[in-house]
């Protein structure tokens, strides 16, 4: 697919996609939880539906409702789950990284051997934690040298342990959901230089409402509690998605002004930092009772001079409400939250100065490697990055040259290209512009809505 964005000018308001982050740790609990879970307002990412194939191959038999329900959720899915009971020899997540790196030791609490495939990308992702941690709780692992595809066979039996939390904090989120489920409470996991924190807030927070509790010292020890016996019931909605919806946030600064809704300002997802990055380029944003405005110059500030600012909930007197001298370069850390580069990358285009983002190392086994792919690609539309050592810099202000980009198969590398197009001098050309449909399906679709002149081809 090819998508055509052309320059435009954003206004309206648009609803926030699902959380894959959410969806995917709640099918996970949903299949380790025994008895019947209701997920509200579920995904449909590919992430999401491999997610939901994975689920189904380990047992769980899942209803699907497309209709909304009484509380206005966008459907629902229902998943009868018997515990791990795999139904077949092999177990595909497609791209999803947390998917694979979730779901191995939760497939592992079987008995029966299994063999874990992926595809695109993902064979090309290092996976040597399974072939280091897994025999240590009594699961025989044969990987392609530390690649895909693996074959396990447990049982899993928890342990205390290790981990090296560096490369990823989505190994961790696997250990924690197959421990939960096991039940057993005397074990600990230690875990050293653990990376992305916030999205062991979400797994905690997901296990927390099935009824499972798990504490955590310093992020560097986990227990596990007793509890009440889990409901047989279990209902769960997934909730608005940073992630994707850090796209929309960088379009409405640059090109709106526009309304974003259905996000939570309490959520524990990673990427809600991304406001941080706005308020300090300056951007404009207030919160309103049904959702977050944010526009370019004083756009926002006249909408309603009255509503309390976003920048209050953050009690940061540093940030003023109106700027008049357009989006300033910024210094941003996104060690713990990488996956918003690619956005702040496209905010840092149109900001006047360098801006200088912290946490490339992070970058390098996504599904591209996205420090060389997110220069390469830029540099094509005019915009100069430099890549020293854990640091990004990107000369911002210029204008975004009318240019052809390729995804990289990349679906965040598609959509950062397609919001910096949204100023660019003439429209931009984005080649794999399918990439989306792994975590935000509804992208361009989104844009055309909110009045971006948007061609698929």
């Amino acid at each position: 697919m090819v998508a055509i964005v052309h320059p435009s000018k954003l206004s309206g308001s648009q609803i926030a996609p699902a959380s894959k982050s959410s969806m995917q740790r709640a099918c996970a609990a949903s299949l380790i939880h025994v008895g019947k879970t209701i997920i509200y307002n579920p995904g449909h990412s590919n992430d999401d539906l491999a997610a939901l194939d994975v689920i189904q191959k380990l047992g769980a038999l899942v209803e699907i409702d497309k209709a909304p329900n009484e509380n206005g959720n966008a459907g629902s899915i229902v998943v009868n789950s018997n515990g791990v009971k795999p139904i077949g020899p092999s177990m595909n997540c497609g791209e999803s990284g947390l998917g694979i790196r979730m779901f191995t030791p939760i497939a592992a609490l079987s008995h029966e051997l299994i063999s874990i495939e992926g595809k695109g990308s993902l064979v090309k992702r290092p996976m040597h934690f399974f072939d280091e941690i897994l025999p240590l709780v009594g699961v025989k692992v044969k990987s392609q040298k530390g690649f895909l595809p693996i074959e396990i066979q447990g049982p899993l039996v928890p342990a205390n342990i290790t981990i090296d939390g560096s490369l990823s904090s989505q190994f961790l989120t696997g250990m924690l959901m197959a421990y939960a489920a096991t039940e057993k409470q005397d074990v600990e996991i230690k875990v050293l230089d653990l990376k992305s924190k916030p999205y062991i807030d979400l797994t905690l927070a997901v296990l927390n409402a099935f009824g499972w509790k798990v504490e955590h010292t310093n992020y560097e020890s986990f227990r596990f509690l007793a509890h009440a016996p889990l409901e047989p019931v279990i209902e769960y909605t997934v909730e608005g998605d940073w992630s994707g919806a850090a796209f929309l946030l960088v379009a409405g600064a640059i090109a709106g002004p526009i309304k974003l809704k259905g996000l939570q300002l309490n959520s524990t997802q990673a990427d809600k930092k991304i406001m941080e990055a706005l308020l300090s380029a300056k951007a404009n944003m207030k919160q309103e009772e049904d959702g977050i405005l944010i526009g370019p110059s004083a756009d926002v500030s006249s909408h309603n001079a009255n509503n309390n600012s976003y920048n209050n909930s953050y009690n940061n007197s540093n940030h003023s409400n109106v700027y008049s001298n357009g989006l300033i370069a910024f210094e941003f850390d996104a060690t713990d939250c990488p996956d918003l580069f690619p956005p702040l990358v496209a905010l840092a285009s149109v900001c006047n100065g360098v801006t200088k983002i912290k946490g490339v190392s992070r970058l390098a086994h996504k599904e591209s490697d996205r420090g060389l792919t997110l220069q390469t690609e830029f540099a094509k539309m005019g915009v100069k990055i430099d890549l020293l050592g854990d640091e990004m810099l990107i000369y911002g202000g210029a204008t975004i040259q009318s240019t052809t980009v390729f995804s990289q198969h990349d679906h965040r590398i598609a959509m950062a290209c397609g919001v910096a197009a949204l100023v660019a001098n003439g429209p931009i050309e984005i080649t794999e512009a399918e990439a989306i449909n792994k975590s935000y399906t509804d992208f361009f679709t989104h844009l055309q809505e909110l009045g971006a002149k948007v061609d698929i081809q």
